[in-house]
């Protein structure tokens, strides 16, 4: 799996998309070539289904590459088959300076959490050694644990000043 990954963990609503708008116009700034991996448990509609693309899939086609100028978009239809792990994910992208990975909670990578208390939702870090990072709308506990790093999340700059340092490792 590529060296400079991170996934951003946190419940529905946290402000992890959030969180990412703020953090990749910047990194991008500084010349940082960054990779998004977002995983969601729904299907995924990237085209209406009476566009040629969709109608290739449709007729059995196992991957269909849609290319412009202006960008290009592979779908694989998995048809019954495994999905793929986020290492394989991975390795199909291009090179990055750093892949920023929302969802795959489960997978073992060191993980920025989201926390927002007021959404009475369960901390993460409390079960997830893979748990770095805390980026909350509220103070550290007093009995955080020992090597856990936590974030002003109303301060994204401190997330950018940590992922930048986190990268030069």
């Amino acid at each position: 799996m590529a060296p400079n990954i991170i996934g951003i963990a946190g419940w529905s609503g946290s402000g992890k998309t959030t969180l990412l708008e703020y953090l990749l116009p910047r990194l991008a700034a500084r010349g940082l070539c960054v990779n998004v991996i977002k995983h969601s448990h729904h299907d995924l509609v990237l085209e209406a289904p009476q566009k040629d693309s969709a109608r290739a899939r449709a007729a059995g086609a196992v991957e269909v590459l849609v290319a412009s100028p202006f960008r290009f978009a592979l779908m694989h239809e998995l048809r019954g088959a495994p999905e793929p792990t986020l290492a394989q994910h991975v390795s199909r992208m291009a090179p990055a300076d750093l892949t920023l990975v929302e969802g795959y909670k489960w997978e073992p990578i060191p993980k920025i959490e989201v926390h927002r208390p007021s959404l009475e939702q369960p901390a993460l870090y409390l079960d997830s050694p893979d748990i770095v990072v805390v980026a909350s709308d509220v103070a550290a506990p007093d009995n955080l644990p020992q090597g856990l790093t936590w974030l002003d999340l109303n301060q994204p700059e401190q997330v950018l000043q940590w992922l930048l340092a986190y990268i030069e490792k």
